[in-house]
């Protein structure tokens, strides 16, 4: 039988890649429903062709001119948010692949795990933001959440008891700046942020590579998936991005999950869970990959990772608080507003001047989130 799924943020790189990977196996797929922001072009491209009964727009206009461009198809669109949770609750679809951006992801994915589904989640921010309130549901009615981002399926695939485990070690590139000194990252421009030495992924993601943000929140991420303490947790830069995390038991064995980096081999496994299945993907040849070699962090130049540590180990709404400045931060970065090493400082900035709550509901969440998005830009516009 086919597993119905749903995808939020088709347009974007993780969904694309999706909709890569489900058209290698049309026997085992059928996508009930489609979602975006507001690129409805690309995603009339992909209703049609996937001959899509349900689609979703956030941006409301998007979403009319979607409806008048689709009728007299099968298709259903839907609008804003109310939409996007109107696709989350079909009663036929069974996996939800949560790939949009930012803490836009947490309201659906919390749905979705109410409504008993399970979730494919590349989403960090959702567990970033929200990790107790996602985790405290997912245990409340047996939905399983199956990570997509590569370090995290890594680590997913190696652990078998978390009791047995002593590190859970996540492994990241370094980015495009690794050997940067201070006075060379004065001078990054948006364009050079945006090559990243080894991996294909959408802008935002690609800068807090850059910045070693993205390994900070993975290390949250990993805290609430895996249940493990923070101290548990370590971060190695590997520059070939050969090896994707692993995971070191008490009695001193590790474990790591090797592969190409192709964002394709974790989406494929997240898909397809708990089945694999041959695909045309180039496999890891060792002999071509070649040395692989680790080094620690830069906390110093890359401050970032540190003050996601920080935050977390803070827990309450600081993870929210520097989740949502760091959005702010790296989005004035990738419009000439601010410096790349600027974005730590204006997430330090906000976090130091920031009352932390308990979490014990949604709305604790969006309102830290609002508050931190205003403090972000007010210390922009200063710097401006």
């Amino acid at each position: 039988m086919k597993k119905n799924v749903v995808i939020l943020g088709s347009t974007g790189s993780i969904g694309i890649q999706s909709l890569e990977v489900i058209s290698l196996f049309p026997e085992d797929f059928r996508i009930v429903g489609l979602a975006a922001n507001r690129s409805i072009d690309l995603l009339e491209e992909q209703i049609r062709f996937f001959d899509v009964p349900y689609a979703a727009v956030m941006d409301d206009q998007a979403a009319e001119i979607l409806q008048d461009r689709l009728a007299g198809t099968k298709c259903k669109c839907l609008k804003g948010a109310e939409g996007i949770l109107e696709l989350v609750r079909l009663p036929e679809a069974e996996l939800i692949l949560v790939a949009v951006t930012g803490v836009a992801g947490l309201k659906p994915t919390l749905e979705a795990i109410k409504c008993k589904k399970n979730i494919a989640l590349a989403n960090k921010e959702t567990l970033v933001a929200g990790g107790k309130l996602v985790m405290d549901a997912v245990r409340r009615n047996g939905a399983k959440i199956i990570p997509v981002d590569s370090e995290h399926s890594a680590i997913f695939q190696c652990l078998d008891k978390v009791e047995d485990v002593a590190e859970l070690i996540i492994t990241g590139s370094g980015g495009p700046f690794r050997k940067f000194t201070r006075d060379q990252l004065q001078h990054v421009r948006p364009d050079m942020a945006l090559k990243h030495p080894t991996w294909k992924m959408g802008p935002k993601i690609t800068i807090d590579s850059a910045t070693l943000m993205n390994k900070g929140l993975e290390v949250i991420e990993a805290k609430w998936l895996f249940g493990v303490d923070y101290d548990q947790i370590s971060v190695v830069i590997h520059p070939q991005s050969i090896i994707h995390s692993l995971v070191r038991y008490k009695d001193g064995m590790m474990l790591a999950q090797l592969g190409w980096p192709d964002m394709r081999l974790p989406i494929q496994y997240a898909l397809l869970y708990p089945v694999r299945k041959s695909n045309n993907l180039e496999p890891l040849d060792l002999v071509k990959a070649g040395q692989l070699t680790f080094e620690p962090p830069d906390l110093e130049n890359f401050p970032s990772l540190s003050l996601a540590r920080e935050a977390g180990k803070a827990g309450g709404t600081m993870p929210v608080v520097l989740n949502a400045a760091n959005e702010i931060a790296v989005n004035a970065f990738l419009n000439g507003r601010i410096k790349f090493l600027d974005i730590p400082e204006i997430i330090s900035g906000v976090m130091s001047r920031h009352d932390r709550k308990q979490v014990t509901e949604l709305d604790d969440i969006l309102a830290a989130d609002r508050w931190a998005r205003q403090y972000a830009e007010q210390i922009i516009n200063t710097r401006s």
